[in-house]
């Protein structure tokens, strides 16, 4: 019965922090937080309350950054599969909408240059990020690097637009 009851706090804690629109990285430190007051009341044990806290944290805070990796690869391929269907100086736009809206995105793909080696054959691109729907919203522009695999183009760059992602890639 406590641990539903801890799982329960858990999931409603991370809840309100997503539908507040608090930040992805406050949502374990509000899980964690709820699930240790929660312990410690029903255990009558701090120390059981801190290790249930600290352990609920962990976990949520790992999920979160599983779940943002995913839908900032989603946005790669969008852009990665964009770029590989132009030729050198074509743009075209690219949008990507999840279900749950997070990390949705929408911008402009613009292929730089082509070059090939005897592994691969791959296409250098300028993208934006555009902030907002609202018309001139500002917009960013990075660069990265697609490549074509058996099953399509995939993205190359190894640390895609660090300021964009973070270190969530």
């Amino acid at each position: 019965m406590t641990m539903r009851f801890i799982l329960i706090l858990s999931a409603a804690a991370a809840s309100c922090a997503i539908v507040s629109g608090c930040a992805p990285s406050s949502i374990g430190a509000a899980s964690g937080a709820a699930a240790g007051v929660a312990t410690g009341l029903v255990s009558s044990n701090p120390a059981v309350g801190i290790g249930v806290g600290i352990a609920v944290q962990a976990a949520t805070d790992e999920a979160v950054r599983r779940v943002m990796k995913s839908l900032h690869k989603d946005q790669q391929e969008a852009i990665a599969v964009t770029a590989g269907d132009l030729t050198i100086g074509e743009t075209r736009p690219w949008r990507v909408k999840h279900t749950l809206p997070v990390e949705n995105g929408h911008g402009e793909v613009r292929v730089v240059r082509e070059f090939r080696s005897a592994l691969a054959e791959c296409r250098e691109f300028a993208f934006s990020v555009v902030d907002g729907d609202e018309a001139g919203a500002p917009q960013s522009w990075f660069l990265a690097t697609t490549c074509k695999q058996s099953n399509g183009w995939k993205w190359a760059s190894a640390e895609p637009a660090v300021e964009r992602w973070g270190n969530l890639q």
